[in-house]
């Protein structure tokens, strides 16, 4: 069962300081492409109907770590460890999703929102969820529509291809998509319209995202347009990282506005009172001389 989070103003604070640690981490061991790959499997595991899996740190089981997709992501578990160490009171599952966040962000990509409050969880889903890179059109569609997700949202997070590179050794495949594995940017449907290229990488559902002319739309519209690209990623990033999330209400944030509100206000009478209170004295003294 998933303890509830409690986001309150410390809550909110050590987020903040692990968004710092993430960003010197991440810029340091060049680690943005596994982050954000360890960031994507928690979350990409969701089932709308059946409102089970999803990001909520389930990723670290060690029944979950040993499915086939997630091979290497053990690396990407023992940096967020690190961070974990300094931020306990963190869940899992919001450190995942911040480090995905983190990791598109210093490399060059958009800002995408963060809303913390994930709940961890210890129940992990069957292995099959996640998307298999040797299958087609209608197997994407069938893996994104069951996490809720739409032919857009395919398109644009299938645009995270364009940091890090396949490793024989997790995937079975090998090589970057790009030129520059470590710049986030819009090369990735640059490049899948340009066909073969010496050295790039193009996987079946790589491929798959050229043969749908649903999906073919959209990588024409992302290859030319950097900022739709960018704006579209950030709003189906946020969208995949709050899978089956409910956020906690506003009202956190609203009380303390409205409290500074109200400090502010009664500061205010009381300094009008005073101001009264003088005036009145200083008139009470001059005719009384």
């Amino acid at each position: 069962m998933a303890t509830a989070v409690v986001v309150d103003a410390d809550y909110l604070k050590e987020v903040d300081k692990a968004r710092r640690d993430l960003r010197a981490l991440i810029s340091n061991k060049n680690c943005a492409p596994i982050m954000l790959r360890l960031a994507w499997h928690d979350a990409g595991t969701y089932d709308v109907n059946t409102k089970t899996g999803g990001p909520n740190g389930s990723i670290r089981n060690d029944e979950e770590l040993a499915h086939s997709a997630n091979n290497g992501l053990k690396i990407a578990l023992d940096f967020c460890e690190e961070v974990k160490s300094r931020h306990p009171k963190i869940t899992y599952a919001d450190l995942f999703q911040l480090a995905g966040v983190v990791a598109v962000e210093v490399t060059g990509g958009p800002t995408i929102e963060f809303v913390p409050g994930r709940k961890d969880s210890k129940a992990s889903p069957r292995e099959g969820r996640l998307p298999d890179a040797k299958k087609g059109v209608p197997h994407l569609k069938e893996v994104f529509y069951r996490m809720g997700l739409s032919d857009k949202d395919i398109v644009a997070l299938s645009g995270g291809h364009t940091l890090g590179r396949a490793h024989p050794e997790r995937s079975g495949f090998e090589g970057p998509w790009t030129k520059e594995p470590l710049k986030f940017d819009n090369s990735y449907f640059v490049e899948l319209l340009k066909g073969e290229s010496e050295g790039l990488l193009k996987l079946p559902t790589d491929i798959a995202l050229l043969e749908d002319p649903q999906f073919r739309k959209f990588v024409e519209i992302y290859a030319k347009d950097e900022d739709a690209f960018f704006r579209d990623y950030a709003a189906s990033h946020k969208k995949l990282s709050e899978l089956g999330f409910s956020p906690p209400s506003s009202s956190f944030k609203a009380t303390i506005k409205d409290s500074t509100v109200l400090v502010q206000s009664a500061v205010g009478v009381v300094v009008a009172a005073a101001v009264v209170v003088v005036s009145y004295m200083y008139e009470v003294r001059k005719k009384t001389k």
